[in-house]
């Protein structure tokens, strides 16, 4: 999508807000936009119609991209403007970087015994790929994340993981049509629940450092080719 086809969406949700005066609200509608797959990589943010959607100031909207520019998912280009980061191979392996620690120490030390939401997230996941949906698989593959993050129950560490899942919507970009890349990882995603809910987070949190590791690999050898 681009910018003028998200405006709509994001004017019905900004008329209920009454936190636009603050720029990390005006920062978290962009991410969700962008963790969504709603804006591309190289998508440009231009200044005047997101002010006017959001019903905020400059100030405010420039202070939301400083925001995302820190978070690695807007970059300012000096006398052009404000775009949505294209990642680079360096900005992929530091994203893995930090999922290793974040998705492995959850499942090793979590204090949820909820796993609701991972069962939900797989048989979205599964329908998804039934159905030849890449985005759906993307999505449901994302949410299966996060629920393992969420397993800490820790606010701090979930909203760390909304960022990364951010970023990995950008890098993701280049597996839109690869329907082979996204669905083995659904089978994965269950038998690392399975060996979590089995009570062994050892064996599932090194299934997940491996799980990790090869789509690390397929992504920065997709970015090579790009």
């Amino acid at each position: 999508m681009t910018l003028d086809e998200i405006l709509p969406d994001l004017r019905r949700q900004s008329v209920d807000a009454r936190h636009t005066e603050t720029g990390l609200w005006a920062a978290s509608m962009l991410r969700e936009r962008i963790s969504a797959g709603q804006l591309a990589p190289g998508a440009k943010l231009s200044e005047e119609p997101l002010c006017e959607v959001l019903g905020v100031s400059r100030n405010t909207l420039r202070e939301a991209f400083a925001t995302l520019a820190r978070e690695h998912v807007v970059t300012r280009i000096p006398n052009r403007g404000v775009f949505v980061t294209r990642p680079t191979a360096d900005d992929i392996r530091e994203i893995y970087r930090v999922r290793r620690f974040l998705e492995s120490a959850a499942l090793t030390w979590s204090t949820s015994p909820t796993t609701d939401a991972l069962h939900a997230a797989i048989a979205r996941a599964r329908s998804a790929r039934d159905n030849g949906s890449v985005p759906g698989m993307a999505s449901a593959n994302q949410d299966f994340h996060a629920g393992v993050v969420a397993l800490t129950g820790s606010d701090r560490l979930s909203a760390q993981m909304t960022q990364v899942l951010a970023e990995m919507r950008l890098v993701f970009h280049s597996m839109v049509a690869n329907p082979l890349f996204h669905a083995p990882y659904i089978d994965d995603n269950a038998v690392i629940l399975d060996r979590f809910e089995a009570g062994d987070r050892q064996a599932a949190a090194a299934l997940m450092v491996d799980y990790l590791r090869r789509a690390e690999e397929q992504l920065l050898e997709a970015h090579s080719r790009a």
